[in-house]
């Protein structure tokens, strides 16, 4: 048996799986694992768990130890030459007027690399932006370009609903979002009410599609007739919450109905509209038609030949 522990390096970041050995670990707790870029620093999210060793995934990395204050110190200095790097790469930006957007800089626990994240609406020469940053502060530079969803992660901030945004709280992966998901919703599609601080979708669009899609189910659509007991008409709202229906008679009369009381028979579609009948044209109309074509073609050909005669 193997004991595996679920580690995020960021909050709300990705979960990952480290093997925890005999360590005992806990909820909250800041470790020191092996990466594949060296030792980095993270913080346990789910205790140790034992799983057989066929389930296990290859290429497990382990849990190196507990944090101890001289790391958190490491981190602690790390975290203030991030600052530091972030202020010298906004000054050489403006100076090189390089049209990019600097998010956020990282040092690596160790201090070998500095990875910097910014966003741009195309690729961008950064080639020199890199010399000036490794001379400055000599260690490797990564600059990595991300999205505006990746950048609202990284930078957080409160959302139109009054709370901190979903992406740096507690969403680790961005689902896709359609508009589909706010019409089934019932939702204004007013692109400022929709969209979140990234500029896209708002990611809660699909926290409840899926249940309002269960619900509308048992719910006849709008534009249906109905009939039952007493009542008859179209539909025109649905109360998907309440599993309402509300339905305007012939007599334009809105009556609220309960959607479980209304039988799959009781549901017909709307008569469909007659198309205008269009009178045929007729034989002699057609004749007219024809000659009054080749009454004008006539008419073009003698103007022509008047225009000829008069520049002659």
């Amino acid at each position: 048996m193997i004991k595996i522990a679920k580690i995020q390096f960021n909050t709300a970041g990705k979960l990952y799986d480290f093997n925890a050995g005999n360590l005992d670990l806990k909820p909250g707790d800041r470790v020191i694992v092996e990466t594949e870029r060296g030792k980095s620093i993270a913080t346990v999210v789910v205790g140790p768990r034992e799983f057989e060793k066929g389930v296990v995934p290859e290429g497990l990395k382990n849990v190196t130890r507990k944090a101890l204050p001289e790391d958190l110190e490491a981190a602690a200095r790390n975290a203030v030459k991030e600052k530091e790097a972030r202020a010298l790469c906004l000054t050489k930006i403006k100076d090189r007027g390089m049209d990019m957007k600097l998010v956020r800089v990282e040092y690596l626990f160790d201090g070998s690399k500095a990875i910097f994240y910014f966003t741009a609406d195309g690729r961008v020469d950064f080639r020199e932006l890199v010399k000036d940053l490794a001379h400055a502060f000599h260690t490797r530079i990564e600059m990595r370009q991300i999205g505006v969803r990746d950048e609202a992660k990284m930078v957080g901030g409160i959302g139109i609903c009054g709370r901190e945004l979903c992406c740096s709280s507690f969403l680790r992966d961005f689902e896709p979002v359609s508009v589909k998901m706010a019409k089934e919703q019932n939702l204004a599609l007013n692109p400022i009410k929709i969209s979140g601080q990234c500029g896209r979708l708002l990611c809660c669009l699909s926290y409840e599609y899926e249940t309002y899609c269960t619900l509308k189910k048992c719910l006849p659509k709008c534009g249906k007739r109905v009939k039952h007991g007493a009542v008859e008409g179209e539909v025109i709202k649905l109360g998907v919450l309440e599993g309402t229906v509300t339905v305007r008679t012939d007599e334009n009369v809105q009556v609220v109905l309960k959607g479980e009381e209304i039988r799959p028979e009781e549901i017909t579609d709307r008569p469909k509209k007659l198309p205008r009948e269009q009178g045929k044209e007729t034989p002699q109309e057609t004749k007219e038609g024809r000659g009054g074509g080749r009454e004008r073609r006539d008419r073009r050909h003698d103007n022509r030949d008047k225009d000829k005669k008069e520049k002659r």
